[in-house]
């Protein structure tokens, strides 16, 4: 986590917040900065009250500079990852950006506290934080670990590396990914998949709204394999949508 400009520093909480990150935004939201969060993306879709009411200043990696200026932010909160990197440092003579950069679960919970003090909610972003921890700390890892595929994208099927949030995500839920041997997003074939003989395959809602019939096209695949659609926000969701994601993992660990 770190500011466009280690130069620019908060004098006072800000009072027109930018957020181009949709899990960041909703964390926004759980910290009641309502008032203060003045524009968004058009993938922030939580809480919906904001999606709707709240300006849009274009995709996470379609950023509309002109909008952004126009809200006269004091600060943007940005992501490494989601974010295209000349698009952010394009805004750094805008207001101060602040990045994060979120590849585990540890990760996630400074994100929060860190945003917390940035805005001066430093209690509910502890309160938020620590309800998180505890429930991991009770999510207890599914035994024996089983070989899990977890797929982004179809036309080319895309996976997940050791990199990514959603890698430590999975080794939280006692899974072990397939490609922990890859870095990021790997695309991968139909042989590779049969190669690799993942005993689970979940297919994420998000980025790639996979259905029922994908299923029935990698069973074909993997006739004994287990595939099953997930939430794929609460698989790389990192902010306040996190309170959620120990409780689904326990449901979804009762059918694998």
């Amino acid at each position: 986590m770190y500011f466009l400009d280690p130069g620019h520093q908060l004098n006072q909480p800000p009072k027109r917040i930018v957020s181009l990150v949709p899990s960041q935004t909703e964390l926004l939201y759980d910290l009641g900065l309502d008032a203060e969060t003045v524009g968004i993306t058009k993938f922030c879709v939580h809480p919906e009250t904001w999606f709707r009411s709240k300006a849009r200043v274009g995709g996470t990696k379609s950023l509309h500079r002109d909008r952004i200026a126009a809200l006269q932010p004091d600060l943007i909160i940005a992501n490494k990852e989601e974010n295209v990197r000349e698009q952010v440092e394009a805004l750094g003579d805008i207001a101060p950006v602040w990045i994060s950069d979120i590849h585990t679960l540890d990760d996630a919970l400074q994100m929060i506290r860190t945003v917390g003090t940035l805005t001066s909610r430093e209690e509910n972003a502890e309160m938020i934080a620590r309800c998180i921890e505890q429930d991991f700390a009770q999510l207890h890892a599914f035994a024996p670990s089983r070989n899990a595929l977890y797929l982004i994208w179809r036309k080319p099927w895309m996976t997940v590396g050791r990199d990514t949030f959603i890698h430590d995500i999975l080794q939280r839920a006692g899974l072990t990914n397939s490609y922990a041997d890859q870095e990021r997003y790997p695309a991968i074939d139909d042989e590779d998949i049969i190669a690799r003989n993942p005993s689970l395959v979940l297919l994420s809602s998000e980025p790639y709204p996979f259905k029922e019939p994908h299923i029935q096209e990698l069973q074909a695949l993997l006739p004994a394999a287990h595939i099953q659609l997930v939430d794929g926000e609460l698989f790389s969701w990192y902010g306040s949508r996190l309170l959620h994601t120990a409780a689904y993992l326990k449901q979804l660990q009762e059918h694998w």
